[in-house]
């Protein structure tokens, strides 16, 4: 047998066994994640680094280890809550019968999790599916070999084997286990891949949570104060060295306003990034290579290429560069970027810039920078993303309360918080009868059981008309 598909049916065989955890069993599942997270937070840390050849301390404990103990903390909180049948409305006819929604674990739960952020990537929707009282099956990315590698062992000494798992391997191990019958599926990576698990879930008609990517734009409005946004954008584009699928990808900024985008942002950069500690490298040659060849495919184009600084290049670290006036068939423009490049592209009015948003495919994000409501009321309305931040970048993400997840082919579906908990939940409609005053005579479908006459009939008038 597939070594896969083996331990995937014993875990779908222990969930039969317990198909509805109660709430202290959720809890402590939770518990071991942080559990596993507080006593080998150094190593972790270190793992991470040694993948990436130097990962800016500070960026691994804002995105990986904080942003898992808030996603735990705030599940523990809120558990108890979630897991309440939602009572809803019954109409008139049907009272006094009761209606409900019973939300009850999916089962065996499939997570395929990038290399970008290994490990926050991986355990906050597992946090999700676990809170919701289903199994996991975990498969990382082999760009990430240390950190996947690390994961397993933990995984294995925090959880039974039927609890939760780590699976590794290659694009072969990949494609194996998104073909696994799973009761839900979630992916995260690039939308070329997620397209291959698409396919490779839809013959076991797998339901999928697909986090995808796409390029993501900036829309600095006339309104806006380029001193109060640019180290904002900066900071946004160059968290993890660009390699964040929700990083700002392109700036859309008025024509008066080009030039002093451009001074602004090379004195921001000076100011935020005087030495190479501050920034992550590439995670491999092969991300470092790409990125050059993107900028050499937009010079070769006729765009023109304006350094941030005057560093070498190295195979970990490519010079953070503008791209202006690029045409739009060049990769920095069809291509997700995913690195320290970001195109920059004037506009005349917000209706050339929604056009432009409008012609490539929905992004996983979107930034405006800017005070005139109205101008943003319409980006808003005429335009489709996954999430949208005013007036800053990345933080729409750390909204617990909000849903993270993409539209058309940056995703489709959405997790963390609650709404993580609703999408590895199934909420089962329930309907009560009830008979009037307690006479069940009077209840359901007895009034309208055959043999059929005028009394039905005029019943029939009767319902029709509620």
């Amino acid at each position: 047998m597939n070594p896969l598909l083996f331990d995937f049916e014993q875990m779908q065989q222990a969930f039969m066994l317990e198909p509805h955890p109660d709430i202290e069993t959720r809890r402590s599942r939770i518990k071991r994640i942080l559990s596993m997270l507080n006593e080998n937070e150094e190593n972790l840390c270190k793992v991470i680094d040694a993948d990436f050849g130097y990962r800016q301390p500070v960026e691994t404990q804002l995105a990986e280890i904080i942003g898992i103990r808030q996603a735990a903390t705030f599940a523990l909180r809120q558990l108890n809550q979630w897991m309440k049948p939602v009572k809803v409305k019954t109409p008139i006819h049907l009272r006094p019968s009761r209606s409900f929604l019973l939300p009850q674990p999916k089962g065996v739960i499939g997570i395929m999790s990038p290399w970008n952020y290994p490990l926050c990537l991986a355990l906050i929707p597992a946090i999700s599916a676990l809170a919701a009282g289903n199994r996991v099956i975990l498969k990382p990315s082999e760009r990430s070999p240390r950190t996947s590698g690390y994961l397993a062992t933990l995984v294995a000494q925090y959880f039974h084997p039927t609890e939760m798992i780590v699976i590794n391997g290659g694009p072969q191990t990949a494609e194996h286990f998104s073909g696994l019958p799973f009761n839900h599926l979630l992916f995260t990576g690039s939308t070329s891949v997620g397209q291959s698990v698409a396919k490779a879930a839809a013959e076991n008609l797998t339901p999928l949570t697909l986090e995808l990517g796409g390029k993501s734009p900036v829309i600095i409005d006339s309104s806006a104060s380029l001193k109060d946004c640019v180290s904002r954008i900066l900071y946004g584009k160059l968290f993890n060295n660009g390699q964040t699928c929700i990083a700002p990808d392109y700036i859309l900024v008025p024509h008066q306003m080009k030039d002093e985008l451009i001074e602004k942002m090379k004195a921001a950069f000076a100011a935020m990034y005087e030495n190479n500690t501050q920034r992550t490298y590439a995670i491999d040659d092969r991300q470092a290579q790409r990125w050059q060849d993107l900028l050499q495919d937009a010079q070769n184009k006729g765009a023109a290429i304006i350094p941030l600084s005057n560093e070498e290049v190295t195979h970990q670290l490519v010079v953070p560069s503008l791209v202006v006036d690029a045409i739009s068939t060049t990769k920095v423009m069809t291509e997700e970027i995913f690195g320290p490049i970001m195109p920059i592209i004037a506009y005349s009015d917000l209706s050339e810039a929604i056009a432009f948003i409008r012609s490539k495919p929905n992004p996983l994000a979107m930034y405006w920078f800017g005070s005139n409501e109205e101008r943003l009321r319409n980006l808003l309305e005429q335009t489709q993303a996954g999430g949208v931040c005013i007036n800053d970048t990345l933080l729409h993400y750390n909204n617990h309360f909000l849903p993270f997840g993409g539209i058309g082919q940056s995703g489709m579906g959405s997790y963390h918080g609650k709404h993580g908990f609703d999408t590895f939940t199934h909420y089962k409609p329930i309907f009560k009868t009830k008979g009037l005053l307690g006479m069940m005579s009077l209840a359901g479908t007895k009034m309208i059981h055959p043999p059929y006459g005028k009394k039905i009939a005029k019943l029939m008038k009767t319902l029709g008309k509620v």
